[in-house]
């Protein structure tokens, strides 16, 4: 009896102590044709351990509630000693309530990647001081899921983690790498974050928590509603666009959606699409090849 009581506790303390992300991490190495190299897989297994093991919010994450994400280096340049370049795709999707489909909520592909690591260096985040290049842009995409995820199940939900993910980009500022500051381009991190809590663009953040919570999650209980109020929140996007046309957070919402947005409206019952597709022409147009194909 108390063996089985310490087991049942052991594994509720599992439960209640999981780490915030199911995070699965890959870096590619082919392009310096030295991919063999020992120091490749070294970092791969140090960052999948320090994403996954990493306590990034306060907040008590049940296994079940871990949010599902990707990240993949693409190493280009590696002088042999400590000095990397390359890109990181940072990838994070959420289940859909009622179905055994996982959304894509975050979708970037950060080109600016250059960072100094030397094999077994200790990885170690701190809130508000900079380490080094490295856990300063794992740490802003990781937060930058969090904020995301957290928006998409309450209005605003993520606040908290995007301020840290401003934090970070403030802070990181110091050095000399590139994504970190206004003149380094209209696609950085800087514009990421400084975009998305702006109230130049504040319908985003509402469409994220109106298309997965008001639309997908009633879909699997009444399809035709939950389809039109993914309609209706992606024509919301209307007025941001007109206060800035082809803005950078748009286009990062439709590199994420596109795919799904073609597929809920190629099927299913039919509902109202004139004012969606010309909605998705103006605010998109670079996927008008999907929107095409929507018929219903």
């Amino acid at each position: 009896m108390n063996k089985l009581l310490l087991i049942l506790l052991l594994s509720i303390t599992v439960s209640v102590n999981s780490q915030e992300l199911n995070c699965n991490v890959i870096v590619n190495a082919q392009f310096t044709g030295n991919e063999n190299f020992q120091i490749f897989k070294t970092l791969e297994k140090q960052l999948k351990e320090f994403v996954n093991t990493t306590k990034w919010t306060d907040k008590e994450y049940a296994t079940q509630e871990r949010i599902d994400c990707g990240i993949f280096i693409n190493i280009t340049e590696f002088n042999n000693s400590d000095s990397f370049n390359g890109t990181i795709q940072v990838q994070s999707s959420r289940p859909v309530y009622g179905s055994t489909y996982s959304t894509p909520i975050y979708n970037i592909n950060d080109k600016d990647f250059a960072f100094k690591y030397v094999e077994f260096q200790n990885l170690l985040f701190n809130k508000n001081q900079f380490e080094s290049n490295l856990i300063s842009v794992i740490s802003f995409h990781i937060y930058m899921v969090l904020g995301l995820d957290a928006d998409s199940f309450a209005p605003n939900g993520g606040s908290e983690y995007l301020k840290q993910a401003q934090t970070i980009v403030n802070y990181s500022q110091q050095e000399n790498a590139k994504g970190w500051k206004l003149e380094d381009g209209l696609q950085t991190r800087f514009a990421l974050i400084d975009n998305l809590l702006s109230p130049t663009f504040k319908e985003y953040r509402t469409v994220m928590y109106d298309y997965h919570r008001n639309g997908l999650d009633i879909m699997s209980e009444n399809p035709k509603k939950g389809k039109e109020e993914v309609s209706k929140a992606i024509q919301e996007f209307n007025a941001m666009n007109r206060r800035r046309p082809n803005s950078y957070l748009l286009r990062t919402f439709f590199d994420a959606k596109g795919d799904e947005i073609e597929q809920i409206y190629s099927d299913g019952p039919n509902v109202e699409i004139t004012e969606l597709i010309a909605t998705l022409n103006r605010v998109a147009p670079m996927y008008s090849s999907k929107w095409r194909n929507i018929k219903f």
